[in-house]
């Protein structure tokens, strides 16, 4: 049986439907608290149907860490991307960067917010935050096998794509942190934090410091 692949219309429909869930959830966790809002009042906020939501996600946890699923995606197709000659490190972060670009692809005002609104949920919301801490010690290796077959090396014999990933999860986490420390801002704001944090990493190798 041939399949028929589903008109554009149609897959424009599905993600502007995704997108405004996504965007009613995170504005009621935002008023009312992730633990207080239920699913039925995200789908009366986009007037669909709680099956609807069940086609798209399967719970309110999944719908809140689906940002980390598109942002892990997009960093992995921008990475492949790039061009072998640049070091993994400068790879990486040049990836971060496309990757934040093409999430804000829609609406430069609409993402940058979600992203604001991502992030504030997720820290303040303990559970939230352990399932990201999970997806994202689940998924590193995706980025690893990537980084290794840039460089031409076997990450299970070579520990240097895992220790660069490692450094850049945490370079991630502090440039997010001083971000949202500065109110946020747009996406375009957020690498520079991230550069920030990565002019770093040679001063604080392991000699004294003054």
């Amino acid at each position: 049986m041939v399949s028929v692949a589903q008109p554009p219309r149609r897959e424009r429909k599905k993600r502007q439907t995704r997108d405004a869930l996504v965007r009613a959830a995170l504005e009621l966790f935002e008023a009312k608290g992730y633990e207080h809002t239920a699913v039925r009042e995200i789908t009366d906020a986009v007037d669909v149907s709680e099956r609807t939501f069940f086609r798209y996600f399967a719970s309110k946890e999944d719908l809140a860490l689906s940002f980390a699923r598109d942002a892990t995606n997009a960093l992995l197709r921008a990475l492949a991307a790039r061009p072998g000659a640049e070091e993994p490190l400068i790879a990486l972060r040049n990836a971060f960067r496309e990757s934040l670009l093409e999430l804000a692809d829609d609406g430069p005002h609409s993402e940058e917010s979600k992203y604001l609104l991502v992030i504030r949920l997720i820290d303040s919301t303990p559970s939230l935050l352990a399932a990201l801490l999970r997806y994202r010690h689940d998924h590193d290796d995706e980025i690893v096998r990537v980084l290794a077959r840039r460089e031409g090396v076997d990450p299970e014999t070579d520990l240097r794509p895992r220790l660069v990933v490692m450094v850049f999860g945490g370079l991630i986490f502090l440039a997010t942190r001083d971000w949202r420390a500065r109110g946020g801002g747009t996406v375009a704001s957020m690498p520079a934090a991230f550069d920030a944090s990565a002019g770093q990493v040679g001063p604080a190798r392991p000699e004294h410091w003054s």
